[in-house]
């Protein structure tokens, strides 16, 4: 079982790569967007894997490091997306 699931993961990640290796500069905002909002419940997942209690110590130690990667990529995410739409602001701080 935790073989299928490490070899999901891998599939997961080249995936990924691949996938986000091929969007256009103009779109990544908004992929960004919706990404932030997978994580969301990437984390309610992980937070219910990780407090089940059922799987023993491996299926807490993963769910932890699953929050933490999640909470990585949402902050990761949010300050990105902030500094992107920090190009689009006037240079005196105010919108006009």
């Amino acid at each position: 079982m935790l073989g299928l699931l490490f070899f999901v993961f891998v599939l997961a990640v080249f995936l990924g790569f691949e996938l986000i290796s091929k969007v256009p500069s103009q779109l990544h905002t908004p992929l960004m967007s919706g990404s932030n909002a997978i994580s969301g419940i990437t984390i309610v997942g992980a937070l219910v894997a990780a407090g089940q209690g059922e799987g023993g110590l491996t299926v807490t130690i993963l769910g932890t490091l699953a929050v933490v990667a999640a909470m990585i990529n949402v902050v990761g995410g949010y300050l990105v997306t902030d500094r992107m739409l920090g190009m689009f602001r006037h240079k005196d701080g105010g919108a006009k």
